[in-house]
């Protein structure tokens, strides 16, 4: 089972969890602005271009706020694509594990930077890319390399894993391979510090050192928790500026969770409760719908105010799965109905992974201002939501 990386509830400590409509995550604004001032702050000192990985953090109404301190976004198919056009600002890289060919074309339009993920899926769409080139659209073509070097803590979030599909093996990299191609893409990690980073690097630097004086730039991909407390930042530069000048190559990173760890909890509300051979309790929050990687990792979330002593409460959601389980968390006694709760470090993934199972409704969206203690209500969904996208 994989640890949660939550700090602790900061802020969240003292905000008022009947402030909103349940379940709700609510996003602390001046922890994103925090977590995207220390991101610019390593792009700056690195030389590095910083961009924001959609798929791990998407929401959209703080798209000004990600333009005023990153360098960009990063998407994973057409419609972040288009949602990092229409609401966010910079260099837009996208990536894939494949295309099609009846969306490319608009993926080239958009993207100032599209990686492949094999030399024979490039080669296959060469005719598309030259096509766009020829109406005269500007873009850079990159590969995704797997340095088939396993540093992940969970097998199956592991893009170097035995027979993985997420990058070209840099074991079979031959030179025709980097024909037409701009810049070389490497994602190895998740939720991790530098010190993986770092063997990464040392293992596939001796590989590459023939190429990447041929190349423009360098991706390291995500997965990096830059923003944690004990992260080494300073090694972290030092990495980035000697790759930058040893080999004249523009880096880039794409951090995803760091922008928003410990930035938002998710708030529920005790439905019911009973005993049956441990006190169960039922929330509005399912694992499977709102929090779906305490299924798929799978992890324990942290709560927010948990004693160290006390009664074990297993809670769980309102879907029919039997597996809806969140976890066995201490209680001063057993929740009464309309009690309410929140998960710890929720803004990340939880948000962009949720899902209608079963016609469980969607959490809200709040905005929320520690400073200041504004409070705005982003979104609310109903049952149009679950029923349009069905048919």
């Amino acid at each position: 089972m994989m640890e949660t990386q939550a700090a602790g509830p900061g802020a969240f400590a003292r905000f008022d969890l009947c402030r909103v409509p349940s379940p709700c995550f609510v996003v602390d604004e001046a922890a994103v602005r925090r977590n995207l001032a220390m991101l610019k702050d390593v792009g700056e000192q690195g030389g590095t271009k910083v961009l924001l990985a959609l798929k791990a953090f998407s929401m959209w109404s703080l798209g000004d706020l990600v333009g005023d301190y990153l360098d960009g976004v990063c998407a994973s198919g057409l419609w972040e694509a288009r949602l990092a056009r229409e609401h966010y600002h910079g260099h837009l890289t996208t990536y894939s594990p494949a295309y099609r060919a009846d969306t490319l074309p608009e993926i080239l339009h958009l993207s100032d930077t599209v990686i492949f993920n094999s030399p024979a899926q490039l080669a296959r769409f060469g005719g598309l890319i030259a096509n766009a080139r020829g109406r005269g659209e500007v873009f850079d073509i990159g590969l995704r390399l797997n340095p088939e070097q396993s540093e992940c803590e969970v097998s199956k979030y592991d893009p170097c894993q035995a027979g993985s599909r997420l990058g070209f093996p840099v074991s079979q990299l031959r030179p025709e391979h980097l024909n037409g191609v701009d810049g070389l893409h490497i994602h190895a990690l998740c939720e991790q510090g530098f010190e993986p980073l770092r063997r990464i690097w040392a293992a596939l630097q001796p590989k590459l050192e023939p190429v990447l004086p041929l190349l423009k730039w360098l991706n390291l991909g995500g997965g990096h928790h830059i923003t944690r407390a004990d992260y080494e930042r300073a090694n972290l530069i030092v990495l980035l500026r000697e790759i930058s000048s040893r080999y004249g190559l523009e880096v880039y990173l794409e951090p995803g969770e760091a922008i928003a760890l410990d930035a938002g909890i998710l708030v529920g509300e005790i439905l019911d409760t009973f005993d049956n051979a441990t006190p169960v309790a039922i929330t509005d929050i399912s694992a499977i719908c709102h929090m779906p990687d305490v299924i798929e990792a799978p992890y324990r979330p942290a709560l927010l105010n948990e004693r160290e002593t006390g009664v074990t409460v297993r809670l769980g959601g309102t879907s029919c799965l039997a597996g809806d389980i969140i976890g066995d968390y201490v209680f001063d006694a057993v929740p009464v109905p309309g009690t309410r709760i929140a998960f710890l470090d929720q803004a990340h993934y939880s948000m962009v992974k949720t899902n209608t199972f079963n016609g469980v409704p969607l959490p809200a969206i709040a905005l929320w201002n520690s400073e200041t203690d504004g409070l705005r209500l982003v979104r609310q969904f109903d049952y149009q939501d679950f029923r349009n996208r069905l048919s």
